[in-house]
């Protein structure tokens, strides 16, 4: 899939496999450390070391299943800008929905249509495998937040003091969903 914004080059976005991923590791290390050390909050506290980060990245790549979680990243010029997961559920009773995971941009490419081409992927994928719901949570008030705003998700409710920034304060974590058509 391929995006283009305004004069910017055009984003493609890939769903890795394995294999694909496996290579591309140091990069995705690389997005990992990038978005912690920038403020996100996904899960680390700042500063965020490649050993850590690596240590996110390899049992993740290792269960790369199609059937219960795929990796899509974003390219411009042959460079991986960003990436997002898509978590199936399995389970009977769940496996109408999907959950939306790590969506990360590198800072020299954000406000350049990136996250929203990954999301639109994220959704096409999601349908594709037969999916009605898709979930997240994420930091409120944060710029993440107003996107999937944006992109058409509600807010559930929101938590406080649920995650930690990555400097170690406690915030607020909003709970969203969409309903795919």
């Amino acid at each position: 899939m391929q995006t283009k914004v305004d004069n910017q080059p055009a984003v493609t976005i890939h769903v890795l496999s394995r294999a694909a991923a496996s290579a591309t590791q140091p990069r995705l290390v690389e997005l990992l450390q990038d978005a912690v050390d920038n403020g996100a909050s996904v899960g680390y506290l700042a500063p965020l070391s490649a050993t850590d980060a690596a240590g996110y990245w390899a049992p993740l790549i290792a269960g790369l299943d199609p059937a219960q979680r795929r990796l899509l990243v974003a390219e411009i010029g042959g460079t991986i800008a960003g990436t997002v997961q898509l978590a199936l559920e399995t389970r009977p009773n769940g496996n109408h929905r999907a959950e939306v995971a790590k969506l990360l941009v590198h800072t020299e490419y954000r406000r350049r249509g990136v996250a929203t081409a990954l999301m639109a992927a994220l959704e096409q994928e999601a349908r594709a495998a037969g999916r009605t719901l898709l979930v997240l949570d994420t930091q409120s008030g944060e710029p993440a937040e107003m996107l999937y705003f944006a992109l058409g998700y509600v807010l559930t409710g929101s938590v406080p003091g649920y995650a930690r920034n990555p400097d170690g304060r406690l915030a607020p974590t909003s709970f969203m969903y969409k309903v795919l058509e």
